[in-house]
C-alpha cells in the first residue's frame, strides 16, 4: 500500500505491517473533502489494465460505505505478447508506462491518499517483468508489485464474504482472468483451499494452456466433489458478469444465474466469428473473442462439482485490493 506523492516520489517511508506507506504532500484545500478518505487500486491484468477509486467517510465504521468514484478499463492485452514469446515487448511496455502516468495523475485530481498497484499473471510469466516495473516506477512514480498465484486468489477472495446471502454451505469462489484462474473453496463461510492455475481466456486463445495444467484442475476439483455433494459458484471477473447480462433467465435478486442459463449464452454465442458477437450481442472487441473461453472454464468447473448456479455479485481484484488497504490502514 502506498501514499500517492505529490509532486515526486520521497525516500521517506514509513513501515505498517508489511505495506509500505509513503508521505502525501497534501493539496486537499476543501474542507468537504477532507472528511472523506480516497483509495486507489491498480488491477494489471493479461486482458486489462483497471483504475478503480473508492471513497469512504473519515468517521465510517466498515468498508460497507465505501462509494465507488471512478473505473476505467484499458485493453492492453499484455499476455497476447507474454504468452507468446515469453516476455513484454518494447511497444506494449511503453503503452503500460505511459498508462501508469495517466492513471498516476487521475489518483492526483481525485485527491488519493492510498493506493496499490498489482500485476498478476502476464507479467508473473515475463522474463522482462520485473525490469519493466522497475522502469516504471522509475518514470511514473508508481509501484507495482507482481504477485503470485496464491496472493491473486487470496485478496480476490478476502472481504468478499458478505457479498453472499446464504454463508451456509460449500462455495467455490472462481476468478476467471485472460492468463489464470482462481479457485477459493469455502464450507460455511469458513476458507479451506486457495489454488491458482494457469488457465485464462487469453492462454487459451493462444493455446498455451497446457493438459497436465486441466488435469491438476479436474483432480483438485473432483476431491472437493466427493467430500461435499452440494457445491455452487461465486463468479467473479468482467466475462461472467458480461454473461450475467445477457442471460435472459436470471435471479437478479440474489444475483444468481443458473448453469443452464450459463449454457445457452455459450451455445448463442460459440459458432459465431468474433465480428458477429459484435454485431449480434453489441459486445466489445476485447470482450467478443475472450467471452467464450471464459463460458468454458465456467461450465468446466460447474460440471465437475455438480454446480447448479453461479452468483455474480460484480466484485473482482481491484475491489479487494481496496478492502485490504482499508483494514490495513485502519488497524488500531
Amino acid at each position: 500500500c502506498f501514499l500517492l506523492q505529490i509532486p515526486k516520489p520521497t525516500k521517506i517511508q514509513v513501515k505498517i505491517g508489511q505495506l509500505i506507506f509513503s508521505p502525501l504532500h497534501k493539496l486537499i484545500l476543501n474542507p468537504c473533502l477532507m472528511s472523506r478518505i480516497n483509495y486507489a487500486a491498480i488491477d494489471i491484468g493479461s486482458n486489462a489494465v483497471r483504475l478503480l477509486i473508492k471513497s469512504i467517510s473519515s468517521e465510517a465504521v466498515g468498508k460497507q460505505q465505501f462509494k465507488k468514484i471512478l473505473l476505467l478499463r484499458i485493453p492492453l492485452r499484455l499476455g497476447l505478447d507474454i504468452f507468446s514469446d515469453g516476455e513484454l515487448s518494447e511497444r506494449k511496455a511503453r503503452k503500460l508506462e505511459r498508462l501508469m502516468k495517466a492513471y498516476r495523475h487521475l489518483m492526483k485530481i481525485y485527491d488519493v491518499r492510498y493506493y496499490r498497484a498489482c500485476a498478476t499473471s502476464a507479467m508473473r510469466d515475463a522474463k522482462n517483468g520485473t525490469a519493466v516495473i522497475r522502469q516504471i516506477a522509475e518514470n511514473s512514480g508508481v509501484n507495482i508489485e507482481i504477485i503470485n498465484g496464491r496472493e491473486e486468489a487470496r485478496i480476490i477472495y478476502s472481504n468478499h464474504l458478505e457479498c453472499v446471502a446464504d454463508r451456509h454451505g460449500a462455495y467455490l469462489y472462481v476468478d476467471v482472468g485472460g492468463g489464470s484462474t482462481e479457485i477459493n473453496f469455502l464450507c460455511d463461510g469458513i476458507l479451506q483451499s486457495s489454488v491458482s492455475y494457469n488457465i485464462g481466456t487469453l492462454r487459451l486463445l493462444t493455446g498455451k494452456v497446457r493438459d497436465d495444467e486441466w488435469q491438476r484442475m479436474q483432480l483438485d476439483l473432483e476431491t472437493i466433489a466427493r467430500r461435499v455433494p452440494h457445491v455452487n459458484i461465486i463468479g467473479s471477473g468482467g466475462n461472467i458478469n458480461k454473461i450475467y447480462r445477457m442471460a435472459s433467465v436470471k435471479d437478479t435478486i440474489s444475483k444468481r444465474l443458473p448453469i443452464d442459463a450459463l449454457l445457452r449464452v455459450y451455445n448463442d454465442l460459440k459458432d459465431l466469428t468474433t465480428e458477429q458477437r459484435i454485431e449480434r450481442f453489441s459486445l466489445k472487441e476485447d470482450r467478443a473473442d475472450v467471452i467464450v473461453p471464459a463460458a468454458e472454464i465456467f461450465l468446466r468447473i460447474a460440471n465437475l462439482v455438480h454446480a447448479e448456479f453461479i452468483h455474480v455479485p460484480v466484485i473482482g481484484l481491484a475491489d479487494g485490493i481496496i478492502d485490504e488497504l482499508y483494514e490495513q490502514t485502519n488497524r488500531k
